[in-house]
């Protein structure tokens, strides 16, 4: 499905009409992190299949609700999970629920996913700030016919990921990396992961470069937090990988991203 400005602008007006506020904010939850849906607070819970034109998740731990409400007094809209290239969506729908909220009028975008750590300083567990990405997908989201309500043809992407924000992670401790995204469904090799690391990758996942793209495209402020799951394909020659593995990982991990996340909420009402 190609999706329009006139799809797009129908899931707004759809919400429109059951959001309580206007949200500031948009985060969404990678895979297994839906948990941290938990420190929304008034949340008002929409299931997306209800949302005209919105792509539907098949990925294991994207639950596909919507949640409107507040995070320490920050009207947010919470996504908990994400739809995926690798499902056989469109790059049109990967990037169709960034588009509509930022149609709404959301300013940051904040998005959260499971990665495999390139970076051997980085350990399973780590909650990393992506400063930088490879898009190593094969593909643009913005490729295609030029809509001028979907922002601009040439975004510059030499702050894709806000610097202020950026300071406030690293202020928070945050250790800070590059990711590559790779489309997947396959967990890359280890040839691949070699190359990526060469190229100057940290971390390795499936998702987020798109959204990113998009969020960049429209003006909203972004930020990314990648929970490392494992290592990377290669880096301990003995391990094997497996998506149970990150779900499982992820769920060990949540309270610690749902923390930051509250603290650098807390921050941004200062700013």
């Amino acid at each position: 499905m190609t999706n329009t400005y006139k799809q797009a602008q129908e899931a707004v007006d759809f919400l429109k009409k059951i959001l309580p506020a206007r949200p500031r904010t948009v985060i969404v939850s990678g895979s297994g992190l839906g948990d941290i849906a938990e420190i929304v607070d008034n949340k008002i819970i929409i299931d997306s299949k209800e949302i005209p034109n919105w792509p539907s998740s098949t990925a294991p731990g994207h639950a596909g609700k919507i949640l409107a409400g507040e995070i320490e007094g920050r009207e947010v809209l919470f996504l908990s999970g994400r739809v995926h290239y690798y499902e056989g969506h469109s790059m049109n729908a990967v990037i169709f629920p960034t588009r509509v909220l930022a149609l709404l009028g959301a300013k940051e975008f904040i998005a959260t996913n499971a990665s495999g750590a390139i970076n051997k300083n980085f350990l399973p567990g780590d909650i990393i700030a992506v400063k930088d990405h490879l898009n190593l997908m094969g593909v643009n989201p913005l490729i295609g016919p030029h809509v001028p309500e979907f922002g601009e043809r040439f975004p510059d992407m030499s702050h894709a990921y806000n610097p202020e924000m950026l300071k406030i992670l690293k202020d928070l401790g945050l250790k800070q990396g590059v990711y590559a995204a790779f489309s997947g469904p396959s967990f890359e090799t280890p040839a691949e992961i070699k190359m990526a690391g060469i190229l100057g990758a940290d971390l390795v996942g499936m998702s987020t470069v798109p959204e990113v793209i998009a969020a960049n495209s429209m003006g909203m402020k972004v930020a990314v937090l990648s929970c490392v799951a494992n290592m990377a394909a290669g880096v301990l020659p003995e391990a094997t990988l497996s998506g149970q593995e990150v779900l499982d990982n992820m769920k060990l991990y949540s309270k610690k991203l749902a923390d930051i996340l509250i603290n650098f909420i807390k921050i941004l009402n200062k700013e």
